[in-house]
């Protein structure tokens, strides 16, 4: 090796300049992880109502959520509601109304199909409640499920609505045979023509 080759090879080692052309440069500190956001707790299951009767499960393709019923109340409507339950008539039913902030209604077997659409929301059972059992007693509050009429609450037959927000303006026009107690961010959720799945008495 040279001399002169020596005397650079020192003055690299002394200047700190690099041996090799593009050379690596050391890969910059990594940035500190962001914590993900913490997820808002579901919230919990509301307190059933003391007397209050059976609890429905209504599974829709928006999720599920479960409201108990008041047959001290309206015992005709409960019974109606339930035995339409049972019977599997709301399975594979739409929801054909949503106002958003305000309701949202299914009970229509018309709307399993889609060529009906035009006639959506005019459909029932065939066989109403029978009976006016309108209450002060349970309002119409978030959550609060109640039987649609035509004009006279004893011709309700099997469409149902569920309040998104209180509307004191329809308390006594209309029977709430139910609360929710599960499930409060499935019905914002839902749009027309979302499909309940499955609905069922809560063993």
């Amino acid at each position: 090796m040279s001399k002169r080759t020596l005397l650079l090879i020192l003055a690299a080692l002394l200047t700190g300049a690099p041996l090799l052309a593009g050379q690596a440069k050391p890969p910059a500190k990594p940035a500190p992880a962001k914590p993900a956001p913490a997820k808002a707790p579901p919230a919990p299951p509301a307190t059933p109502t003391p007397g209050a009767g059976p609890i429905v499960v209504v599974e829709t393709v928006k999720g599920t959520f479960e409201f108990e019923t008041y047959p001290n109340e309206a015992p005709r409507t409960v019974e109606h509601v339930l035995n339409l339950v049972k019977k599997g008539f709301y399975n594979g039913i739409r929801f054909h109304r949503v106002e958003p902030g305000f309701v949202i209604q299914a009970g229509d077997p018309n709307t399993r199909d889609y060529t009906k659409k035009d006639i959506w929301g005019t459909g029932g059972s065939g066989t109403p409640v029978g009976v006016s059992e309108l209450s002060r007693k349970h309002k119409h509050v978030k959550g609060a499920v109640a039987m649609a009429h035509p004009g006279n609450a004893a011709k309700a037959d099997a469409q149902f609505y569920v309040m998104l927000d209180a509307r004191p303006s329809l308390d006594g026009k209309y029977v709430v045979f139910g609360q929710m107690v599960s499930g409060f961010d499935v019905p914002a959720k839902i749009r027309v023509g979302d499909v309940i799945k499955k609905m069922y008495v809560k063993p």
